[in-house]
């Protein structure tokens, strides 16, 4: 019985191991953004510094999209994974014209990296 359920248990966590967030390997994944986004500055892009936990669009100084001024979105780990798979999905009119990362380990290691960025 016990090995039951620490199969069961083992089944159930398996994929959330496979999905653990790496944050070194979130800043290689980072490396084309910086074409467009900095921590600290605005450029093509809005400053990313702190972005994790941020309402969306309001990020002083920075020109956006009236569709990214009401979204009504916050940039918690769940809402920046669905809108960095497919931008223009998740926000109609939003400026970016990245096409989205599909990959979700390099998401997950993104996010960590972002995190780091506060």
């Amino acid at each position: 019985m016990r090995q039951l359920i620490l199969g069961a248990a083992l089944a159930v966590l398996l994929p959330f191991a496979a999905q653990a967030q790496d944050a070194a390997a979130g800043e290689k994944v980072f490396a084309p953004c910086k074409a467009c986004h900095a921590f600290g500055k605005n450029g093509v892009g809005p400053d990313l510094k702190g972005v994790i936990g941020r309402k969306a669009g309001t990020h002083e100084g920075y020109n956006y999209s009236a569709a990214m001024k009401n979204s009504g979105l916050t940039w918690d780990e769940a809402t920046f994974r669905d809108y960095i798979h497919d931008p223009k999905a998740k926000v109609p009119g939003t400026k970016m014209i990245y096409a989205g990362q599909k990959d979700d380990k390099k998401v997950s290691d993104l996010i960590a990296y972002l995190e780091t960025q506060k």
